[in-house]
């Protein structure tokens, strides 16, 4: 079983950075896809990056140049680092690794960790 640990949220002012670390258990290389998700109160969950096995990458139209997604294969992390945060920013961030199956891709989840921007 995929084990994804999150780490690296916290609370934070307007403007500030901040890095998201995700810890695999299984190797990042052999999933499709790693990415993150947000979900704040009331709100659906939503994407936010993806890194594709291939190196290709993805954004949100609300972190796209604020945000990078990355990864460190010997350390089957994936990291994002997010910089310029609004308190638009502030949820529970989620990993997600996405790993092809018939007939449909399994997907794995983290616990989430919290960022929270104050204004």
């Amino acid at each position: 079983q995929v084990q994804l640990v999150e780490s690296g949220g916290g609370l934070v002012h307007t403007g500030e950075s901040l890095r998201l670390s995700c810890v695999s258990s299984s190797t990042i290389l052999n999933f499709q896809s790693m990415g993150w998700f947000r979900q704040a109160p009331g709100k659906q969950r939503e994407l936010v990056a993806t890194l594709y096995r291939s190196g290709n990458t993805d954004y949100a139209d609300s972190v796209k140049g604020r945000s990078t997604i990355s990864r460190d294969n010997a350390k089957n992390t994936v990291y994002l680092q997010m910089s310029g945060l609004k308190p638009e920013d502030t949820a529970m961030y989620y990993c997600n690794a996405r790993q092809s199956n018939w007939p449909r891709p399994n997907d794995y989840w983290g616990q989430g960790t919290q960022v929270t921007v104050s204004s």
